[in-house]
């Protein structure tokens, strides 16, 4: 049946509003979560099944680069990884990366005590992580046991920061090749542009998710009823480096951080609708899983982000 020119005009005219609709509506985020420095956040698996996260950033490799020294994972109250009871991880970590969520190893934290002072320390860390915690080979004793993380964080909040974008460059070259999956890199800059830390490594282009911390720093983060600080430090992350994604890191509790926190209505109201104008808007990093078991933050935010 042939359809009227004036009907025809209108339908095509529906059709295009619906598809812009869902072509503005299409760019959703998703969520980062930390997990692993506090022993009352539940396992690591019962994170994953809230369905509320897309990547769990297990925290930390916290000591690396010292000569002669092998770096140490602290997963604070869950485990011993030195007396093989993290081993036991592996099926968590097998249940999440099941679940589609992207399971990476941080290194760093804000307690110290690692750093890189070589092209050679960078080569070293580099092979330790693969060896260990990705895809490779050469390690009979892997902390995690046998799970294959899908990649790296950088939370570097310390030492010395011009080799970083050589460990990015070392993991990089470690993944897709053969057979081997893709080694992701994520990095947890502080807001403050360009990060003192892990700037030089940013500029290597070779970092897929960049979760800035917009909190403990009053001049780039939100202001109670104000979102002038956040967005000027927004627009300066998403022009100024070289990242797929770039994620709003937040406390995820009040008392999770000294300042920076945005409760929830807030971030749906104010904050989120201006983030997703930009075409690297990834979504919402949040420290921690500990303090986002406090008052349910994931949940509260995750259909708007």
């Amino acid at each position: 049946m042939a359809i009227p020119s004036s009907s025809f005009t209108m339908a095509c005219l529906l059709a295009a509003i619906l598809l812009f609709s869902s072509a503005s509506q299409s760019h959703g985020g998703s969520i980062a979560i930390y997990w692993g420095q506090n022993g009352n956040e539940g396992t690591l698996a019962e994170t994953c099944g809230t369905g509320n996260y897309a990547f769990v950033n297990i925290a930390f490799l916290c000591s690396f680069g010292a000569p002669g020294e092998t770096p140490q994972l602290n997963l604070a109250g869950h485990c011993d990884p030195y007396s093989d009871a993290c081993t036991n991880l592996t099926a968590d970590i097998n249940a999440c990366q099941s679940q589609g969520v992207k399971v990476m190893l941080s290194i760093g934290g804000g307690a110290g005590g690692y750093s890189l002072d070589s092209e050679k320390d960078a080569a070293d860390l580099a092979l330790y992580i693969w060896d260990n915690f990705l895809g490779g080979t050469g390690s009979s004793k892997r902390p995690l046991g046998d799970a294959v993380l899908d990649g790296v964080d950088f939370d570097i909040e310390g030492g010395n920061p011009d080799y970083y974008g050589a460990l990015a460059a070392h993991l990089k070259s470690y993944g897709g090749k053969a057979g081997k999956k893709e080694v992701y890199l994520s990095a947890a800059p502080q807001c403050p542009f360009p990060d003192q830390w892990v700037g030089k490594a940013l500029d290597t282009g070779l970092f897929d998710y960049v979760w800035v911390q917009f909190y403990n720093n009053p001049p780039c983060q939100y202001a109670q009823g104000s979102t002038t600080n956040l967005m000027d430090s927004w627009k300066q992350w998403t022009s100024g480096i070289h990242a797929k994604y770039i994620f709003l890191g937040l406390p995820a509790a009040p008392a999770a951080a000294g300042s920076g926190f945005i409760p929830a209505a807030s971030l749906e109201s104010q904050v989120l609708p201006a983030l997703k104008g930009s075409s690297k808007y990834g979504g919402v990093m949040l420290w921690s899983k500990f303090y986002d078991d406090q008052d349910g933050y994931s949940s509260a935010i995750k259909n708007s982000v």
